[in-house]
């Protein structure tokens, strides 16, 4: 699960980082605006897939969804990319869990003992 979840997170602060310049020359944002929310959403990006090992990574991580949806309300294509990488941060954790669960099913089926049949 944290492998997938940090790969989005880790594309997502690589977009949020794109988007910067797109905020401050396509919809007019100054610079003193723009600069901290979009390079901050990816520094906390980048800091939540280093904290993935606790709940807190993950928790941050939604927040980074959260506010990559949000900053749709000042470059409308980001109401699409940010809903985009939500549904992947979900697709990440709950995948993640089902393999999670069907390795921890193979090792618990491979630890059994298992009989052989001599001649």
């Amino acid at each position: 699960m944290r492998s997938l979840a940090s790969i989005v997170l880790g594309f997502e602060a690589l977009l949020l980082a794109l988007v910067t310049p797109v905020m401050i020359s396509v919809a007019d944002v100054r610079a003193a605006v723009a600069l901290p929310v979009c390079l901050g959403l990816a520094v906390l990006a980048i800091l939540s897939a280093g904290l993935l090992r606790n709940r807190t990574g993950y928790i941050l991580g939604s927040i980074v969804q959260v506010g990559a949806v949000g900053l749709g309300f000042v470059v409308p294509v980001m109401f699409l990319l940010g809903i985009a990488f939500a549904a992947f941060w979900v697709a990440a954790i709950v995948l993640g869990r089902r393999i999670e669960e069907a390795k921890a099913a193979q090792q618990v089926g491979s630890a059994a003992p298992t009989t052989s049949r001599e001649s």
